[in-house]
Protein backbone atom coordinates (compact mmCIF):
# COMPACT_ATOMS: atom_id res chain seq x y z
CA UNK A 1 0.00 0.00 0.00
CA UNK A 2 1.28 3.44 -0.89
CA UNK A 3 1.59 6.45 1.37
CA UNK A 4 -1.77 7.78 0.15
CA UNK A 5 -3.56 4.47 0.81
CA UNK A 6 -3.57 3.39 -2.83
CA UNK A 7 -3.43 -0.31 -3.59
CA UNK A 8 -2.30 -1.89 -6.85
CA UNK A 9 -4.26 -4.92 -7.99
CA UNK A 10 -2.08 -7.60 -9.58
CA UNK A 11 -2.36 -7.85 -13.36
CA UNK A 12 -3.87 -11.35 -13.26
CA UNK A 13 -6.66 -10.07 -10.97
CA UNK A 14 -7.40 -7.08 -13.21
CA UNK A 15 -7.51 -9.33 -16.26
CA UNK A 16 -9.71 -11.95 -14.58
CA UNK A 17 -12.22 -9.24 -13.63
CA UNK A 18 -11.95 -7.43 -16.94
CA UNK A 19 -10.86 -4.20 -15.24
CA UNK A 20 -9.26 -1.29 -17.01
CA UNK A 21 -7.91 2.09 -15.93
CA UNK A 22 -10.72 4.35 -14.70
CA UNK A 23 -13.10 1.54 -13.66
CA UNK A 24 -14.84 2.11 -10.34
CA UNK A 25 -14.14 -0.18 -7.40
CA UNK A 26 -15.55 -0.25 -3.91
CA UNK A 27 -14.03 -1.71 -0.78
CA UNK A 28 -16.28 -2.93 2.02
CA UNK A 29 -15.42 -4.38 5.39
CA UNK A 30 -16.27 -8.04 5.86
CA UNK A 31 -15.84 -10.37 8.80
CA UNK A 32 -12.37 -11.53 7.74
CA UNK A 33 -10.99 -8.26 6.35
CA UNK A 34 -11.87 -6.15 3.35
CA UNK A 35 -13.44 -6.99 -0.01
CA UNK A 36 -12.69 -4.92 -3.11
CA UNK A 37 -15.05 -5.37 -6.04
CA UNK A 38 -16.07 -3.62 -9.26
CA UNK A 39 -18.98 -1.19 -9.07
CA UNK A 40 -21.64 -1.45 -11.76
CA UNK A 41 -22.26 2.18 -12.79
CA UNK A 42 -25.74 1.29 -14.08
CA UNK A 43 -26.74 -0.02 -10.64
CA UNK A 44 -25.50 3.19 -9.04
CA UNK A 45 -27.59 5.26 -11.44
CA UNK A 46 -30.69 3.30 -10.38
CA UNK A 47 -29.92 4.13 -6.76
CA UNK A 48 -29.48 7.78 -7.77
CA UNK A 49 -32.89 7.73 -9.50
CA UNK A 50 -34.47 6.18 -6.41
CA UNK A 51 -32.87 8.87 -4.27
CA UNK A 52 -34.08 11.61 -6.60
CA UNK A 53 -37.63 10.23 -6.46
CA UNK A 54 -37.53 10.03 -2.66
CA UNK A 55 -36.22 13.58 -2.39
CA UNK A 56 -38.90 14.86 -4.78
CA UNK A 57 -41.57 13.13 -2.71
CA UNK A 58 -40.16 14.62 0.50
CA UNK A 59 -40.13 18.09 -1.07
CA UNK A 60 -43.80 17.72 -2.04
CA UNK A 61 -44.60 16.72 1.55
CA UNK A 62 -42.89 19.86 2.84
CA UNK A 63 -44.68 22.08 0.31
CA UNK A 64 -48.01 20.51 1.31
CA UNK A 65 -47.31 21.15 4.99
CA UNK A 66 -46.82 17.49 5.88
CA UNK A 67 -43.91 18.10 8.22
CA UNK A 68 -43.28 17.66 11.90
CA UNK A 69 -41.26 19.43 14.50
CA UNK A 70 -37.69 18.34 15.31
CA UNK A 71 -37.43 15.63 17.95
CA UNK A 72 -34.77 15.20 20.59
CA UNK A 73 -35.39 11.48 21.01
CA UNK A 74 -36.91 8.54 19.21
CA UNK A 75 -39.23 8.06 22.19
CA UNK A 76 -40.73 11.52 21.70
CA UNK A 77 -41.22 10.88 17.97
CA UNK A 78 -42.99 7.55 18.58
CA UNK A 79 -45.15 9.09 21.32
CA UNK A 80 -46.32 11.88 19.01
CA UNK A 81 -46.84 9.51 16.07
CA UNK A 82 -49.04 7.23 18.18
CA UNK A 83 -51.03 10.21 19.44
CA UNK A 84 -51.52 11.49 15.88
CA UNK A 85 -52.72 8.03 14.81
CA UNK A 86 -55.26 8.00 17.64
CA UNK A 87 -56.51 11.45 16.63
CA UNK A 88 -56.92 10.35 12.99
CA UNK A 89 -58.82 7.20 14.00
CA UNK A 90 -61.06 9.27 16.29
CA UNK A 91 -61.82 11.77 13.51
CA UNK A 92 -62.58 8.92 11.08
CA UNK A 93 -65.02 7.35 13.58
CA UNK A 94 -66.80 10.62 14.27
CA UNK A 95 -67.28 11.27 10.51
CA UNK A 96 -69.16 7.99 10.03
Amino acid sequence: MGARGQVTLPKHVREALGLKAGDLLETVLVRRGALTRPVDPKAKRVEDRDLELALAEAEEDVKAGRVSKPYHSAHALVRDALAAGKRQRHRARTKN
